[in-house]
């Protein structure tokens, strides 16, 4: 009995403690709660409630908690003083004191429910018919001129669409806006518009061309031996395959086109000089098909001769215009890499007969700004932390950087990579000219606007002065990719809830590398969990089902990492050719999660077969 009464007093005497830091939190930032936006008022008093909570440790607290068959604090995030009230009123019982902690001005739990829903309405759209989570997908500029494309992703499950204005111009995202709201009122669907201002982004600059040509090369196995043909399409210069079925694309002049019949074969020699051939198995569309068994390298103005074994006479046409092959630089650990701000092609390192570096290689950094903020000793990534290097040498126009971690055989650095510098204090909250015109345009036509690297709640207070002067009243999100916004998230919080939509972007791929991997996983969490204090819906961002919108087929780890994306409030897809597919299946995921959890909060659906000692799936299956 004694050692009862003792854990109850140890309980009464810390949520005394937590209360009692709440309230001269509550004095402390009321200037910062008096501006949000009076939608907020609530919410903005109970992240710092939860900010409170999180000012103590609390294990021991929990563990007596459950122990006396109370709640946890485990998932008490959105209800914070609440809960603790509610504890205070139980613990006031078992001490004989019949007395109840009431406060009216703290939001219930039933409300907090409520206004959850109604910010992630505002800002996502309206709830699917089977599931809470919304899709949101990046849209790529093809949609600009291809409705059937945006129609079947909507009917497919897509929520919101994404632009990014990093890339393409107004006139394609006016077109794909327009493309989308058509495709809504077709489907009777409520589709949110987002786009990003690109902000500060550090990328790769372009690497010297390499030269027009094409390898074609059939399916091979450990042995060598062909195992499937190379499937080719022949089509005039621009005209795609109708379903996005092969990665080798001759094209040739429409004449020479009409003259190849299904079972033609052409034959050629290549640019090594080998001797091979094509044959043409199916017409589709504005092209043809082909197959081969050989490996091949074509160039431009590669003559293909059409055999005729009748009367020994063969047509010729040559191939056209090719692109020219994506180059990059090859690094290896060990290796000397030159940042340079002009904007002169890269190239990869030159060696002399003997092995010796003559020069090494090279390429242009798209915002040489942060060269005044880098020094000596810091870490650098790029492409997504794939390469990681030292920052040996600074100086006005160059950084000289030392590769440490690469592939065994070398890893390829391609252009328009992201390049993140984790250690390096860089600070500008100015918007550059392009951002301004974006905003402009962005004020106009979306829904919602994707603030980029924001650090400190100035970058906010800017983005409103902005949009204030547009007379807009759209919705903001907060993309979180960066340490010092993850450091600053609940002040960021509070600047942005001075508006109304507001929510956060977890953008994992650069806050990941921005952090540190083994840090990430925490992060991700807290990040989750000090929105859901304020009421403040997340999409789940980067890498989402990549391989499966890219090549068609998931892989495991990205499944799994799917099924954690649900307790968000929208999850984000990015481009790729089975885009359509990905949504599907992301769909899918989503609906069968949601019977096993709600946000962080576990659920125990019926077993049909429990009784038997059996586990059953088929009743989730959509």
């Amino acid at each position: 009995m004694k050692g009862i009464q003792k854990k109850i007093e140890f309980i009464d005497n810390k949520i005394e403690a937590i209360i009692k830091k709440a309230a001269e939190l509550e004095k402390k930032y009321s200037e910062n709660i008096d501006k949000v936006n009076a939608i907020y008022k609530k919410s903005a008093l109970n992240l710092i409630h939860y900010m409170a909570l999180r000012s103590f440790d609390i294990e021991e607290l929990q563990e007596k908690l459950k122990d006396s068959g109370l709640t946890s604090l485990a998932h008490c995030e959105n209800h914070v003083m609440k809960t603790l009230l509610s504890i205070k009123t139980i613990i006031n019982s078992l001490k004989g004191n019949s007395k109840k902690t009431i406060r009216k001005d703290v939001i219930s739990v039933k409300e907090s429910a409520e206004i959850f829903d109604r910010n992630t309405k505002i800002i996502f759209g309206i709830k699917p018919p089977k599931r809470r989570t919304r899709i949101m997908v990046t849209i790529p500029c093809e949609a600009a001129n291809d409705y059937k494309f945006l129609y079947d992703l909507l009917k497919t499950g897509m929520n919101s669409a994404r632009i990014n204005c990093a890339h393409d111009d107004p006139v394609i995202w006016k077109k794909i806006i327009d493309n989308i709201k058509k495709a809504s009122a077709s489907l009777n669907k409520n589709c949110t518009i987002m786009m990003d201002i690109s902000g500060p982004k550090i990328r790769t600059g372009e690497v010297k061309a390499g030269p027009k040509v094409i390898r074609i090369k059939p399916q091979k196995n450990s042995l060598g031996k062909v195992t499937a043909p190379a499937k080719i399409w022949l089509a005039p210069q621009g005209v795609k395959p109708p379903d996005n079925s092969t990665d080798f694309i001759i094209p040739i002049s429409e004449s020479f086109l009409t003259k190849i019949k299904r079972g033609t074969i052409l034959s050629y020699t290549d640019s090594r000089d080998k001797k091979g051939t094509i044959f043409i198995t199916n017409k589709q569309g504005l092209g043809k098909w082909g197959v081969t068994r050989d490996s091949l390298y074509f160039t431009t103005g590669t003559k293909l001769f059409i055999e005729n074994y009748e009367n020994d006479r063969s047509e010729s046409g040559d191939v056209c215009d090719l692109d020219s092959a994506e180059e990059f630089i090859l690094l290896k650990t060990g290796d000397t890499i030159i940042l340079h701000s002009d904007p002169r092609p890269g190239e990869d390192a030159i060696f002399d007969e003997t092995g010796t570096l003559v020069t090494p290689a090279h390429i242009s950094c798209t915002f040489p700004e942060i060269f005044d903020y880098t020094k000596p000793g810091e870490e650098i990534f790029f492409d997504d932390g794939k390469i990681e290097g030292i920052i040996e040498n600074v100086d006005k126009d160059e950084i000289r950087v030392k590769i440490v971690n690469a592939k065994q055989n070398g890893s390829k650095l391609r252009a328009d990579k992201g390049i993140n510098f984790p250690k390096t204090k860089f600070r500008s909250s100015k918007f550059s000219d392009k951002d301004k015109k974006d905003i402009e345009f962005i004020a106009k036509h979306a829904d919602v606007i994707n603030l980029s690297f924001v650090n400190t709640s100035r970058d906010i207070e800017n983005l409103l002065k902005e949009l204030k002067m547009h007379d807009s009243k759209i919705g903001i999100i907060i993309k979180v990719e960066t340490e010092d916004s993850f450091r600053n998230l609940p002040d960021l919080l509070l600047s942005a809830m001075k508006t109304y939509p507001v929510g956060v972007m977890l953008a994992r791929g650069d806050l990941a590398i921005e952090t540190g991997w083994k840090n990430f996983a925490t992060i991700q969490e807290e990040i989750m969990r000090v929105c859901e204090s304020a009421h403040i819906p997340v999409v789940w961002a980067t890498q989402v089902l990549e391989q499966l919108a890219k090549n068609g087929v998931p892989t495991r780890a990205e499944i799994t990492d799917t099924a954690m994306a649900h307790r968000a409030e929208c999850v984000m897809l990015n481009k790729g050719t089975y885009i359509n597919k990905a949504v599907k299946m992301l769909d899918r995921i989503l609906i069968r999660m949601e019977k096993f959890q709600y946000r962080r909060e576990v659920i125990l659906p019926h077993l049909n077969e429990a009784e038997r000692l059996e586990l059953s799936h088929e009743k989730y299956n959509v």
